[in-house]
């Protein structure tokens, strides 16, 4: 196990995804109580897929890291009370009956109970097993025997006043003639009464202004719907230079990468057109597509994410539940946030660099673009965070959108060779340290040195053992903090390195280098 693709079994470890594939077991499963869970924000059905074929990558890379149900019928019960379609109720006991069954019967208008007996039948819209509203001991409506405070009423007293409430309310319909008097007198009426008409003002949005924006971006935005033979899905994309259309990974190797699948694409002015996959890149969830008709649809600018900083205005645009054209809009709540998507259910681990939103992300808006009030892309939406043991559900105010100098390079690259790159220095993490940064491991591990002979960290000087604790001044906490960092990185680029041996504290020079893998083609 290679690189910094090591996942670690203490703090700040990524935590893994549903429906991403992990190649081997490790000890660094989360809590499950206190740490979030990330999932794909895909829609549809889940995605399966078998085990992608591929060569062992030549950096030695080992491990990745409502209805109301009606109650059976009880023949003890009244008869000749139905509900719909003539299913008979059974008597069920309600909180205000006095001991015995019995109910209190005063009479309308009089006597000691003010709501008096129940109105003829279908007064009211209320036929048969009407019954006044509670009392609380002592004569105050509104309460049932035994009603503690703090304590919400029961699912019996909640669907007993639901059904009163639906009767009531179908009732309302015959009583026009009863609301428009009152002792028998009509109520006045003012034949010559008008609201007027709207008022002409034209209503100023700026273009930096959410409706500003949304205006501009959304003819640029599509949802795309996969099928093949083994699954399928929908999510969100966008189009760029070229007529090609951005999305992730996860979104479009449902069935579009299979024999037998296929892609099509909904533009917002409601036309489809198929498409082909160009490339996609499991590992950083990124994927191109084209459609064969753009229709005169115009392209969006991908902007430049180093430039964000924590509280700028975005909005994700996608189609989040299969609602196309949806805009929902926050800020940037954290950056350079270490997000490991994925890990289970046969299907790819992808780790980024996230921007963190709090703009409303779910379900179906994955591949769909986080944009500035520029209404350039900053980011592409991927995952959600889920409150650990709990259902997994919609946005909860944490999503994460791979940066768009990141979605630049891999865009690119899928285009151009229809292979990306993955940004390495060729080296091997100890998932068994514990202490202050990232130590490179210090033995084999399935053959291989933990630094790969002639890598960029060979040639920086780096060696088994070496802590490092910072890259380009900023601390390195913990392992996917460094994988995430070295990822988001271009081959080429060239990082400051501050590590430990021997307990004192060096510096060099790291020049980023990279390996490939084959990704999906079309089919």
């Amino acid at each position: 196990m290679t690189d910094e693709n090591r996942p670690f079994g203490r703090e700040g470890a990524p935590v893994q995804a549903e429906g991403v594939r992990s190649s081997a077991p490790h000890e660094d499963q989360p809590e499950r109580l206190g740490r979030p869970e990330f999932f794909p924000a895909e829609d549809g059905p889940p995605i399966t897929r078998g085990e992608p074929s591929r060569p062992r990558d030549p950096w030695g890379d080992s491990q990745d890291t409502g209805d109301f149900r009606r109650p059976p019928s009880d023949p003890s019960g009244p008869s000749g009370h139905s509900g719909p379609q003539g299913e008979p109720f059974a008597r069920q006991p309600v909180p205000w009956e006095e001991p015995g069954g019995t109910r209190p019967v005063p009479a309308f208008g009089g006597g000691p109970n003010p709501f008096g007996p129940p109105p003829p039948q279908h007064a009211l819209g209320m036929g048969p097993g009407w019954a006044p509203p509670p009392t609380i001991p002592g004569g105050h409506p509104g309460a049932g025997a035994g009603a503690g405070v703090g304590r919400g009423p029961s699912t019996g007293l909640l669907v007993v006043i639901a059904l009163v409430i639906a009767l009531v309310a179908g009732g309302f319909g015959s009583l026009g003639t009863f609301l428009l008097t009152r002792d028998g007198e009509e109520r006045g009426t003012d034949p010559s009464y008008s609201l007027g008409t709207a008022p002409t003002t034209t209503v100023e949005r700026a273009p930096d202004s959410v409706a500003g924006v949304a205006s501009r971006v959304l003819p640029s935005v599509v949802s795309l719907e996969i099928r093949g033979l083994r699954g399928g899905g929908s999510g969100s994309g966008f189009l760029i230079q070229g007529g090609y259309v951005v999305t992730n990974n996860h979104v479009v190797t449902a069935g579009g990468a299979e024999p037998g699948g296929s892609i099509s694409v909904v533009f917002n002015n409601g036309k489809t057109s198929p498409a082909k996959l160009v490339g996609a890149d499991p590992g950083s969830d990124i994927a191109v597509v084209k459609p064969e008709q753009v229709y005169g649809m115009p392209v969006i600018s991908l902007g430049d994410s180093d430039k964000v900083v924590v509280g700028d205005p975005v909005i994700a645009i996608g189609s989040p539940l299969g609602l196309n054209g949806t805009v929902t809009t926050g800020i940037v709540s954290a950056l350079n946030r270490p997000v490991q998507a994925g890990g289970g259910g046969n299907s790819d681990v992808s780790w980024f660099n996230a921007i963190q939103t709090d703009a409303a992300i779910n379900p179906g808006n994955s591949g769909g673009p986080l944009v500035n009030t520029a209404g350039h892309v900053i980011g592409v939406n991927s995952a959600i965070a889920s409150i650990p043991g709990a259902e997994r559900s919609g946005s909860i105010g944490l999503g994460f959108a791979i940066p768009s100098n990141q979605v630049r390079r891999i865009a690119q690259e899928l285009i151009t060779t229809g292979v990306a790159k993955t940004a390495r220095i060729g080296i091997t993490i100890d998932r068994d340290y514990t202490g202050e940064g990232v130590r490179i491991e210090t033995r084999r591990m399935q053959g291989q040195d933990p630094v790969l002979p002639g890598g960029p960290a060979d040639k920086a000087g780096l060696k088994p053992g070496d802590v490092i604790v910072g890259i380009d001044d900023r601390p390195v906490l913990s392992g996917d903090q460094l994988i995430v960092t070295i990822r988001s990185k271009s081959p080429g680029d060239k990082i400051k390195v501050t590590y430990r041996r021997d307990g004192e504290e060096k510096t060099t020079t790291v020049t980023v280098g990279a390996s490939s893998v084959p990704n999906p083609q079309p089919s």
